[in-house]
């Protein structure tokens, strides 16, 4: 049989996730790694025993030597057009980490590549596999909501700030917005079939990780990207949403996610509201109620979910794999996730801006 050959760009603490899923696989052998750290890509290849794989401090020598059929990459988000443009150019399949990118031209910049090399690229977001986020959008897709008018969706943490490289700005562009913010968006524009984004007006807040008093004071001296944002988005169709995300403030939750429809209602809680780190969005999800008339009576509906406890990040990368295999679609493609990169690269411009800005994409989109 022969396999399909992975590399892995960026061998921080996400690439791991992915290496464990790629360990489990039979059709497929990862041949390299690379990072600009000397020594790191080495060490995380002979952590997982692949003696055999090269290592690499040069992303693009390792494209041209090893020719991999596919990469992941799971660099810092202000490198994920520089690195996913690289491996298309080089012929290569690409799993991208989420967020997209930081900003909305770096994605258009990604499509572009895509659409001249021909291959695939997709967007890691691994809720989309959970069995319970499938139920959300088998439920909307239903009709039995009507015609979608308003969302409510965000949450976040308590506290929950990850430090690293996620809390710098010329590393990761911005913070809580796209770290889990993304997934709550996923989440919501996935089930009503990603209209276009028309407006934005956010704030972007940054209280918690600068203060000593909740965060480590080396990471308050270097934080510099948001721990709380919230944002009013116009949606085509007439649709509103309103989202918050929070890396830490003094609440528990900032609400649960609705989607309001002209024949019914949907209310999805998140899965850990105990917890200081639940709500984000970034696994599953809690109880779901279906609110509407019965017999002229308002009531509300349990939904039964299911709990397959799915290996939702392994579920991820094999359905990237199958699609190469099986020359078929991108499972997550970019004519969706560029919707929920224009919505954040709306946020961080009005938020900046102190004003509502409209969203540009091209006309052919």
């Amino acid at each position: 049989m022969k396999k399909l050959r992975i590399a892995i760009i960026g061998t921080g603490g996400i690439a791991h996730a992915h290496m464990n899923a790629y360990k489990q696989m039979e059709d497929i052998e990862v041949v390299a790694g690379s990072d600009l750290i000397p020594g790191k890509a080495r060490a995380f290849l002979d952590e997982f025993d692949l003696k055999e794989a090269k290592d690499y401090t040069d992303t693009q020598k390792m494209l041209d030597e090893i020719k991999p059929d596919a990469v992941s990459v799971c660099t810092y988000n202000s490198t994920h057009a520089e690195c996913a443009i690289q491996a298309l150019e080089a012929g290569c399949h690409v799993l991208l980490e989420k967020p997209m990118t930081v900003h909305l031209d770096e994605a258009l910049k990604i499509m572009e590549a895509e659409k001249v090399s021909g291959k695939i690229l997709t967007i890691g977001f691994q809720p989309r596999y959970d069995s319970r986020m499938k139920k959300i959008k088998e439920i909307v897709d239903s009709g039995v909501l009507g015609k979608i008018y308003y969302i409510q969706t965000g949450g976040g943490r308590r506290r929950g700030i990850p430090g690293g490289t996620f809390i710098e700005k010329d590393l990761a562009g911005v913070g809580a917005l796209a770290d889990i913010g993304c997934y709550a968006l996923d989440m919501v524009l996935n089930a009503i079939g990603y209209p276009k984004p028309l407006t934005v007006s956010a704030s972007a807040y940054d209280y918690f990780g600068k203060n000593p008093k909740y965060t480590p004071e080396e990471d308050a001296k270097r934080f510099s990207v948001d721990d709380f944002s919230a944002a009013f988005v116009r949606l085509e169709g007439g649709i509103t949403l309103d989202f918050r995300m929070s890396w830490a403030m003094h609440m528990d939750t900032t609400g649960a996610t609705i989607i309001l429809g002209t024949d019914a209602g949907l209310k999805i809680e998140p899965a850990n509201p105990e917890s200081l780190w639940g709500g984000a969005w970034d696994g599953s999800c809690g109880n779901v109620t279906l609110f509407h008339d019965q017999f002229g009576t308002p009531t509300c509906t349990p939904i039964p979910l299911d709990d397959k406890g799915e290996d939702r990040f392994y579920l991820k990368v094999r359905s990237f794999v199958d699609a190469i295999l099986e020359n078929k679609p991108a499972p997550i493609p970019t004519s969706q996730i560029i919707y929920n990169q224009a919505i954040i690269d709306g946020i961080i411009r009005s938020s900046e801006s102190g004003k509502e800005v409209a969203v540009e994409l091209p006309e052919n989109m």
